[in-house]
C-alpha cells in the first residue's frame, strides 16, 4: 500500500505535502498525517481481505481516526466501544450517502490534485484520465496564461466558469474537453478536500457534467457511475497494467498484451478479485524470468 498503491495514486510522500495555504486550511498540516493514513488503511484492506479491483471505486466504506471522522463529518459513526485512544483507527461503512466512497472521496487524492488556495478541475479531471483510465495527454500548448491562484480574486467568476474558458480556445480543446469534465464532477470538494456546497467567494458549486458523446453525470456519484459501467474495462486493464509493471520493475511492455487480456478475461469470471491478478503475475513467464534474472546477477 505504502509503495504500490501509494505511487500509482499519486501520494507518496503526501504525510510531508505543505503546499497549502496556512491562512486558508490552517487545520491541513496536522490533518495530513490522518488523510494519508487512511487511503494506506484502505488499500492494505482491499488486497489483505481479497477485495475486488472495482472496490477501489465502488466502495462504501474506509477508515478514519478521531481526527479524521470530524474533518469527514463521521463523528459517531461506527466507532467501537472502547476506541478512546487518540491514535485509533475504525472502519466506517456507508460513506456514498455523505458525498464519498472510494478513492475518488479521499482528501490525500483530492488535496494533491488541488492548488494551495484553490481547487484545480484540471489536474483532478488529468488525473482521472491518466491514472485511472490510463490514456495519455499531449502537453499544453505554450503561452496559456495561468488561473488565478485563489478563488476569489476571479472578477466574479467561479473556478469552472475560468476553465471552461479555455474550451473555448481550439487549441486547448482538444485536452480539456476530455479532462476537465471530471474535474467539474469533484468540485464538491474544496482544495483539502473537505464537502462543500460554495465556494470561498460564497458561490454556489455546480458538478454537472455533459461529456463531448452527450453522456450526462452529477458529482462523485455519477462519476464513480460512469466509470464502472462506461469506462469500467479500460480502468481494469490500467490498473492490471500498473501493478504488473510495479512487480516486474518494469514499464509493460507489448509483449505483455497477452497476459493482461488473460489477466482481464479472469478477472471478469471471478468477480474481479484481488487474488486473481496476484496469481496470474507471480505465476507469469515474465515474473518467474525476471525472478530468476535477479537471482542470477546476485549470485556473479
Amino acid at each position: 500500500a505504502t509503495e504500490f498503491a501509494a505511487q500509482w495514486i499519486g501520494i507518496r510522500g503526501f504525510d510531508s505535502h505543505d503546499e497549502k495555504n496556512e491562512k486558508l486550511y490552517p487545520q491541513f498540516a496536522k490533518l495530513r498525517g490522518a488523510m494519508y493514513e487512511e487511503s494506506v488503511r484502505f488499500f492494505e484492506h482491499v488486497f489483505r481481505s481479497d477485495g475486488r479491483v472495482l472496490d477501489l471505486i465502488d466502495a462504501d466504506y474506509t477508515f478514519v481516526n478521531a481526527e479524521l471522522a470530524k474533518f469527514y463529518g463521521l463523528v459517531g459513526q461506527g466507532k467501537p466501544a472502547g476506541s478512546q485512544k487518540p491514535e485509533a483507527w475504525w472502519r466506517v461503512d456507508g460513506l456514498k450517502a455523505r458525498g464519498r466512497g472510494g478513492v475518488l472521496g479521499m482528501a490525500s487524492l483530492l488535496s494533491k490534485q488541488s492548488g494551495a488556495s484553490r481547487t484545480s478541475p484540471v489536474l483532478r479531471g488529468n488525473w482521472v484520465v491518466e491514472t485511472m483510465l490510463g490514456e495519455k495527454l499531449p502537453k499544453p500548448p505554450a503561452k496559456v496564461p495561468d488561473l488565478p491562484d485563489s478563488e476569489t480574486d476571479t472578477n466574479g467568476l467561479t473556478v469552472r466558469q475560468l476553465v471552461e474558458k479555455h474550451r473555448q480556445v481550439a487549441s486547448c480543446a482538444v485536452c480539456h474537453d476530455r479532462i476537465d469534465p471530471f474535474g467539474f464532477a469533484l468540485e464538491s470538494f474544496d482544495a483539502i478536500g473537505r464537502l462543500r456546497q460554495k465556494d470561498l467567494a460564497g458561490r454556489p458549486i455546480d458538478t454537472r457534467v455533459v461529456l463531448k458523446d452527450g453522456t450526462r453525470f452529477n458529482g462523485i456519484g455519477g462519476l464513480r457511475n460512469y466509470l464502472l459501467t462506461k469506462r469500467r474495462d479500460q480502468f481494469v486493464k490500467q490498473f492490471c497494467r500498473k501493478l504488473l509493471g510495479f512487480a516486474l520493475g518494469r514499464s509493460v511492455e507489448l509483449s505483455d498484451e497477452p497476459l493482461l487480456q488473460q489477466i482481464q478475461k479472469d478477472l471478469k469470471a471471478n468477480d474481479y478479485r484481488l487474488s486473481v491478478v496476484v496469481r496470474a503475475i507471480v505465476t507469469s513467464r515474465q515474473f518467474r524470468y525476471h525472478r530468476g534474472l535477479l537471482a542470477t546477477k546476485s549470485d556473479d
